[in-house]
């Protein structure tokens, strides 16, 4: 990918063409579509969101030019570590801390759930840096892999998701000098965190109708032809469709500039635990090779990601309809 210029997708400094986060999601859409390998346009669409989001959008000038051009050719790679064990992403539950000292910050605490992280040389840690009338105030560090007192244990459980790979990381007496910040907002998880979760899930939505595009067509090239059969396939093109434009909608929207709309977003995620446990039933058992054994497998534990956060906001979006009125 490096080679072919496609780490520069996203990114400012790169083509006009390319500096969107549009612009991504057609790169993660076409590779789910052309392979069915789920972590590999996960891997793709992480790395990418990171930089552009994080790092061109809040970094100062100088952090910037140090580590856009370097990751756009493939010479770094930065991973964002939020969540804890445990404790997931909510801010009321994260425990790790960066205590201010005269040259720096010293961190403590661990992180988990950190995608690219095996691979990654530089992590953007989120942490406590300090508590206001009982609320937490958060900070947002760069803190290269080689740092003393990093620790970093590989997640295989998640293997399912090679080549998107995931880690913990444990901090103890970590020291990043004050450079080492991003952003000089007081509170980087409502500035940062919070709004990386709608905007993650948003563009990941093009990897999930991609990965439904080759899902069809492996489906349709494995069960015997048939009007049936046809009837089916032509009702799920159909669906895939309405899928493609929602995703390509909620997308289009963030480049804009627009609130995000978590109503297309649900909407995808809805028709693809339809339109996925349909193909499932058509297949005949002795069609389902090994790598659509895994790809089926990483679906799963993509769509079981966050659960109680999207469950939340499927309420809320539920509820609305009766605030509306």
């Amino acid at each position: 990918m490096a080679e072919a210029g496609l780490f520069e997708i996203g990114l400012p400094g790169s083509d006009a063409a390319l500096d969107s986060y549009g612009a991504i999601a057609q790169a993660e859409r076409a590779i789910a579509a052309s392979t069915g390998e789920l972590g590999l346009a996960t891997a793709f669409a992480g790395r990418q969101l990171i930089a552009r989001f994080f790092i061109a959008g809040f970094a100062d000038a100088a952090q910037r030019d140090e580590l856009v051009s370097r990751i756009a050719l493939g010479r770094g790679w930065a991973a964002v570590a939020i969540s804890e064990p445990g404790a997931g992403a909510h801010p009321k539950h994260l425990q790790t801390t960066a205590e201010r000292r005269a040259d720096g910050y010293v961190i403590n605490g661990r992180k988990a759930w950190i995608t690219n992280g095996p691979v990654a040389d530089l992590f953007l840690v989120l942490a406590i840096t300090g508590v206001e009338q009982g609320r937490k105030r958060y900070g947002l560090f760069l803190l290269p892999r080689g740092t003393a007192g990093l620790t970093l244990t590989p997640m295989p459980s998640l293997d399912v998701l090679k080549p998107a790979s995931h880690c913990e990381l444990s901090f103890e007496n970590c020291v990043v000098p004050a450079s080492a910040r991003i952003g000089t907002m007081p509170d980087a998880y409502p500035a940062m965190a919070l709004p990386f979760r709608d905007l993650e899930d948003t563009v990941a939505a093009a990897t999930t109708v991609g990965f439904l595009d080759w899902l069809l067509h492996t489906v349709a090239a494995r069960i015997t032809p048939s009007e049936e059969h046809a009837l089916t396939l032509g009702r799920l093109a159909g669906l895939l469709s309405l899928a493609q434009a929602g995703s390509a909608a909620a997308v289009q929207a963030l480049d804009s500039g627009e609130p995000p709309n978590g109503a297309r977003v649900i909407g995808v995620r809805s028709l693809a635990r339809m339109f996925v446990e349909e193909l499932r039933a058509l297949l005949p058992p002795d069609r389902i090779d090994d790598q659509l054994t895994r790809s089926l497998a990483a679906f799963d534990v993509l769509a079981n990601v966050a659960r109680e956060p999207r469950k939340q906001r499927q309420i809320a979006l539920g509820q609305s309809l009766w605030s509306n009125q």
